[in-house]
């Protein structure tokens, strides 16, 4: 039995996790899918940052944390003790709001966008335990909006009309920046 040969280019893609490979071929138009998709989580997130740094009142996770969480969610006694933990309180009210407005500006100007697409996809996902419900299903919209940051990520948007591809051009002492430093490309792209 001949096996078909996947050829490989520009718009393909191949990932191999334990013994499964999987192969994609994206069509011409994804690039601009996927610089949609970070200016739309961009725009929400430094929106909703943004808000709650500017309102009336001081933003507070206390109320939430303790009373808000559906006495269903998996994670009922973490959030319990999130908000009954003066410290982490204090945390959490300078994290989320200062949070969502950094990762939206790193979104939208295409900078350090897989670091921020890793913080907001860990926020979607503590958002979809806070607010567990699950009468329609497991899938939300805190769990699709984590899968849209993981897709961003994966993808390295912030390569698609953003700053990381110039700061991994960026040369110290003659050589590109990701390449004296291999690490970086976790945190840009």
């Amino acid at each position: 039995m001949a096996t078909k040969q996947f050829n490989t280019g520009v718009n393909t893609f191949e990932s191999k996790i334990g013994g499964l490979t999987v192969r994609g071929q994206a069509h011409s138009l994804s690039a601009w899918f996927v610089l949609a998709l970070r200016l739309m989580m961009g725009a929400a997130f430094l929106a909703a940052g943004w808000a709650k740094l500017t309102a009336a009142e001081s933003f507070g996770a206390a109320g939430y944390l303790t009373n808000a969480v559906p006495k269903a969610s998996p994670m009922l006694g973490v959030f319990h003790w999130m908000g009954t933990t003066p410290w982490f309180v204090d945390f959490v009210n300078v994290a989320v709001p200062w949070g969502e407005l950094f990762i939206g500006l790193a979104l939208i100007v295409g900078a350090f966008v897989r670091l921020a697409a890793f913080f907001g996809a860990f926020m979607m996902l503590m958002f979809y335990f806070g607010n567990w419900t699950v009468e329609h299903g497991i899938i939300n919209g805190d769990f699709a909006y984590m899968l849209v940051f993981l897709a961003v990520a994966a993808f390295g948007a912030g390569h698609i009309l953003g700053l990381d591809a110039r700061i991994e051009r960026y040369e110290v002492d003659g050589e590109p920046l990701v390449e004296k430093y291999p690490a970086l490309q976790y945190i840009l792209g």
